[in-house]
């Protein structure tokens, strides 16, 4: 089977031939049909995820697929169920990380990798769902739409009517301006400066869209930051326009030894105590979760073709990655076309 490999920090991915191995207690054999790219996948390129000592290795994290075999003990899924591919843990066995075999040598890869025309997947990394269910929106439920609803629902104790900031509206920013909109969020923020991302930001629910390179900010009293940039002087700047209730939620983790400089942080202390946290996943249970969004989408509640702004082919991800990192992107979609298994 073709998949996408890691082979060298900060050097494109190769796509390679690849065996697989048997099936391990609580593993899974599953074909995928597409990937979402996550910035995360930036930080993992160059080593800030402390994979370097692991390479080479397959990569992905959030996919849609079909089950093509169980391994022992597996309950949770069955041959022919289709599945969102997610990092977030839920039910069912915690398996063996997978083994593959790349020019005769045994490589160790991650517990759900999706980049590649079949992966070896831990069953609690697998969510089934119905079989009518869109790729897309499958792929989009294993990191990107949960967690930003996730962070919504769990992590920002957002009240009707309170202000919301998003700063960064790619695909996770625009999902999270999704969310701020089901929950009665006013005015919802969009933050970035990518002009393009204005007319997304607004269409999808944003109240104003502000692009700092093109004009001041002029914030005041935001109830909600939410910084997916993973950028510390951002970050720092905008904890100047938090309310006396405010709090700031950091999506993204900075680059490794970067540290955060907040202006006057004696601001903090007003009102009722300011809040920084970071989140891991917005809290996401895929289990109890991935159901529920898909009755939302189902029922016209959630928009997933605003958010999908480019769909490449595993054969061009490097391509696909660079347009991830130029900020020009909602979120960026792999269709995987099998030619080998």
């Amino acid at each position: 089977m073709r998949a996408a490999i890691l082979e060298k920090l900060n050097s494109p991915l190769t796509v390679r031939e690849v065996e697989l191995t048997e099936l391990k207690v609580g593993q899974v054999l599953v074909k995928v049909l597409v990937s979402g790219l996550c910035g995360s996948q930036l930080h993992e390129i160059c080593g800030h995820k402390g994979n370097a000592k692991f390479l080479p290795h397959l990569m992905g994290h959030e996919g849609c697929g079909i089950v093509e075999q169980i391994g022992p003990g597996v309950t949770t899924v069955k041959i022919g169920d289709k599945v969102v591919m997610h990092w977030r843990i839920g039910e069912g066995i915690e398996a063996p990380f997978p083994e593959y075999i790349l020019d005769g040598q045994k490589i160790s890869s991650g517990k759900v990798t999706t980049l590649s025309e079949y992966s070896i997947v831990s069953e609690n990394r697998l969510t089934s769902v119905p079989s009518d269910t869109p790729d897309e929106l499958c792929a989009l439920l294993g990191c990107s739409l949960t967690t930003a609803l996730g962070i919504i629902d769990n992590e920002t104790d957002l009240k009707f009517g309170e202000s919301v900031a998003i700063v960064g509206c790619g695909g996770i920013g625009l999902n999270l301006i999704q969310g701020a909109v089901l929950r009665g969020a006013f005015p919802i923020i969009g933050i970035d400066t990518a002009e393009f991302k204005r007319e997304k930001s607004l269409s999808i629910g944003a109240t104003f869209f502000l692009n700092p390179l093109k004009e001041n900010l002029k914030l005041s009293n935001i109830d909600v930051v939410i910084d997916t940039t993973g950028n510390v002087s951002i970050i720092g700047e905008m904890t100047k326009y938090l309310s006396p209730n405010g709090r700031m939620i950091l999506v993204s983790p900075p680059s490794p030894n970067k540290f955060l400089n907040i202006p006057n942080v004696v601001n903090l202390f007003g009102g009722k105590g300011k809040i920084i946290k970071a989140t891991q996943g917005g809290k996401t249970n895929p289990t109890e979760d991935i159901p529920r969004y898909i009755k939302m989408s189902n029922a016209g509640i959630l928009d997933i073709k605003s958010v999908i702004t480019h769909i490449f082919e595993l054969s061009d991800i490097n391509k696909a990655f660079d347009v991830l990192r130029s900020g020009q992107a909602g979120r960026v979609m792999i269709r995987i076309k099998e030619d080998v298994k």
